[in-house]
């Protein structure tokens, strides 16, 4: 059925696919989790004798070795298929196995002989992968609720078919988000850190923004911006891409970076669908 909306979740172990499965469900998806890739011609002849409208929203969550069968199956059969991929840090997955002392898939496969080897083995695996991916989520520095607004955003009803601009800022200092499409860096704007009224705040303090925004050093970057990203997003329009990232990066992600980030949002979002993150002023507990 050409209406049928196929989401296939996949991505690095402990990266947040149970999570976002959880909140598909919740959205109103109907989700299968780990049904066998020698099956997937029955599983789509099932999908298209099912008629009730409860199976429109289809999620399945897939394996990478799974992948491929599933993703080319699918893709000669229904025209709106979205591929989700959720990724993360080595840093931070080492972090989440350690803390919930549970044991990587491929190590109980007996496919990995460590946690970091097995973690190594599935990034070599999903890189060829990447390149039919829609939509790719870094959850490195997500909590579950902003995992949570994000998915929600992304495949709720209203964003069906359109291109959604997500607009991050974020501090050099603790490394690039992975999801970036577009990294952009504004260390060279006058910094408000030296400012001693101005350093405790962040770039969503109107004191803050105006003095970045208002900078005429910064009016004529966000000129030449504008137009770069006008022909990005036109491009990525025309490929039917469902998501553009474009991150904003300065020293600490406290000040340019964030001032920047609002003001492109504030920008676009009167066009286009668009979300902001401001990565390094939240702190929370990891997915």
């Amino acid at each position: 059925m050409e209406n049928r909306r196929i989401v296939l979740v996949t991505g690095l172990s402990g990266a947040g696919k149970t999570s976002s499965m959880a909140v598909l469900e919740d959205m109103g998806y109907h989700c299968i989790d780990g049904f066998p890739a020698f099956l997937a011609d029955t599983l789509v002849e099932e999908i298209d004798k099912n008629v009730h409208i409860e199976y429109n929203q289809i999620a399945i969550s897939v394996s990478a070795n799974d992948f491929d069968t599933f993703y080319h199956k699918l893709k000669n059969t229904y025209t709106e298929l979205l591929v989700l991929f959720l990724d993360a840090s080595k840093e931070q997955l080492l972090l989440r196995y350690k803390y919930s002392r549970r044991n990587h898939p491929l190590v109980v496969k007996g496919l990995a002989n460590s946690l970091e080897e097995a973690i190594d083995v599935e990034i070599q695996e999903f890189a060829s992968i990447k390149s039919n991916v829609s939509i790719i989520i870094d959850t490195s520095h997500l909590t579950n609720q902003m995992l949570t607004s994000r998915i929600q955003r992304f495949f709720g009803i209203e964003g069906k078919n359109s291109l959604t601009l997500s607009f991050i800022s974020f501090g050099y200092r603790n490394g690039l988000p992975m999801d970036a499409d577009y990294v952009f860096d504004v260390r060279f704007l006058n910094n408000p850190y030296w400012d001693e009224t101005l350093r405790s705040k962040t770039g969503n303090d109107a004191a803050v923004f105006s003095y970045v925004i208002d900078d005429p050093k910064t009016q004529v970057f966000l000129e030449k911006l504008q137009l770069f990203l006008n022909y990005a997003i036109n491009e990525n329009l025309e490929a039917s891409k469902h998501l553009l990232t474009i991150a904003i990066g300065c020293t600490g992600g406290q000040h340019r970076s964030v001032s920047v980030t609002n003001w492109l949002y504030d920008f676009y979002r009167k066009e286009y669908t668009a979300i902001k993150d401001h990565r390094d002023i939240k702190e929370g507990p990891e997915l």
